[in-house]
């Protein structure tokens, strides 16, 4: 990791600069709630004020709900008064990646295709954040069916990174990734398929949790891949993250997915003791990969020896090649995403997007002996990561991208395209369905953030955040937001 240099520093403001609001975590803006010292109407005006004034250069939004907001926030103010408490999110603003059923708002899913759906009942992730207290703000920018990329060829213009717009926030929950580091919420909520809650995370410097499969439901929640989809929070710190996945985690009927099981607490944990955690890597996947920058693997090497130095116990360990995992989870992200759209890809092509058509397409090729040979070897990998790695450790430290952002300019017109100046390492836990947490690590010498994936046995969490919680202590660059601007 490394420090901006002056030329990148100047992309950045210390914290304070969005508005001493937007800096107040979750738990000391609820605890300011509780006390009477603040309000929800509060809260969700000064949010929408920065939204008014900065997203018309960011696109992180595709709808304000603004006067819903500000009635659910005055019913949060009465609830708290009268000592009614519904949780940590109590108060709190948040947003949805524009792939979660909200009742009576759109679900446009980026895509001409549904451009006018609206939803007649809540997404089960809405659900609870509504049952417990949330103000939502609105919808925010996604790629097209949580697939394609930033194409201009949408509905809406795609979201732009906040620390550099030239370059893009990664997707496909990239407008909850502009919107958390621009400090106008603490929390957002967007899906994971390969990486596309990480990918945002990492790319834009915030926190971002791809939970365990079935920890979260998918219920009302748009498909892609229904064996590797994903649904959880992306967070402005540590603890920011564990409370919104406090809110919307645990069983589910409507959704077989779920366990069936209570989530534990997650809030009780966030100590920074690290001792006798156990902690694996292994540098085979980035360190030797030209691909990857030296920044980020000097970082993940920092993260190691501050861990071990707080009395975690550190050891190498051997995985299986990151190629296979890659080659399989793309077999089954791309077989499930055809069979998902197959009717409009074949009905109304012409609607989607470019680049989502091009990604999807591909499925159409892949048949049922294909698929079931990738489907193997998705169960002998899982396998492999429980009996080499968490038999014998809690949390697995390795990269999460290879590199900053992409600009704009470099994302690939043609198909298939060239490896990616942002490659992500991000497909194989959620091909394996193991919680995976992409951790901010500070900054390149370019001024973009980078950062550092921490993965934990099923269920988890608890240990990814124990292990985060000293590592963003150190190197999270918490008091750096990007400095905003208002419409170009």
């Amino acid at each position: 990791m490394s420090d901006p240099t002056p030329a990148a520093a100047s992309a950045t403001t210390p914290a304070a600069a969005p508005g001493a609001l937007a800096e107040l975590s979750v738990a000391e803006a609820g605890a300011l709630l509780r006390s009477g010292r603040l309000s929800a109407v509060e809260l969700a005006v000064h949010a929408l004020e920065l939204i008014e004034a900065h997203d018309a250069s960011l696109h992180s939004f595709v709808l304000v709900t603004r006067e819903q907001a500000l009635e659910r926030a005055r019913q949060a103010d009465r609830e708290l008064r009268e000592g009614i408490d519904r949780g940590p999110l109590h108060g709190i603003p948040y947003a949805l990646k524009d792939v979660f059923a909200a009742e009576g708002l759109p679900t446009t899913n980026q895509s001409r295709l549904t451009l006018d759906d609206v939803a007649t009942a809540d997404s089960a992730v809405e659900e609870r954040l509504r049952a417990g207290g949330g103000v939502l703000l609105g919808k925010l920018t996604t790629y097209e069916f949580a697939m394609g990329g930033p194409s201009p060829d949408l509905p809406f213009p795609p979201a732009r990174n906040p620390w550099n717009t030239e370059h893009i926030p990664s997707g496909s929950s990239s407008g909850a990734g502009v919107a958390v580091a621009a400090g106008f919420l603490r929390v957002a909520f967007g899906s994971d398929t390969a990486g596309s809650m990480r990918g945002p995370a990492f790319h834009c410097g915030t926190v971002g949790l791809k939970p365990t499969y079935g920890l979260v439901s998918g219920h009302g929640a748009t498909p892609l891949s229904p064996t590797m989809d994903h649904f959880g929070p992306l967070g402005w710190t540590v603890a920011d993250t564990a409370a919104a996945l406090q809110a919307v985690a645990g069983p589910d009927p409507r959704d077989p997915r779920t366990r069936d099981a209570p989530a534990p607490d997650y809030l009780t944990g966030l100590t920074g003791d690290v001792r006798g955690l156990r902690v694996a890597y292994s540098s085979a996947w980035y360190a030797a990969d030209p691909a990857t920058l030296p920044e980020i693997t000097r970082g993940i090497e920092r993260a190691l020896a501050h861990l071990e130095g707080l009395g975690a116990i550190v050891e190498e360990c051997e995985l299986p090649p990151y190629e296979l995992f890659n080659a399989c989870g793309r077999i089954v992200m791309a077989a499930e995403g055809f069979a998902t759209h197959e009717r409009n890809l074949r009905e109304a092509p012409r609607e989607f997007g470019r680049f989502t058509y091009q990604k999807l397409m591909p499925g159409a090729g892949i048949g049922a002996e294909d698929l079931q040979r990738a489907l193997d070897v998705r169960r002998r990998l899982a396998e492999a990561l429980d009996r080499q790695v968490f038999s014998g450790h809690d949390v697995l430290v390795t990269a999460c991208g290879q590199t900053t952002a992409a600009r704009f300019d470099d994302f690939p017109r043609d198909w298939p395209p060239p490896r990616l100046a942002n490659d992500m390492q991000t497909i194989p836990f959620a091909l394996t369905g193991h919680p995976a947490m992409s951790l901010p690590l500070g900054f390149a010498g370019n001024g973009l953030p980078i950062g550092v994936q921490l993965v934990g046995p099923r269920f988890g969490e608890a240990g990814l955040f124990r292990a985060a919680i000293p590592l963003e202590a150190e190197f999270g660059r918490r008091e750096v937001r990007p400095a905003l601007t208002g419409p170009a």
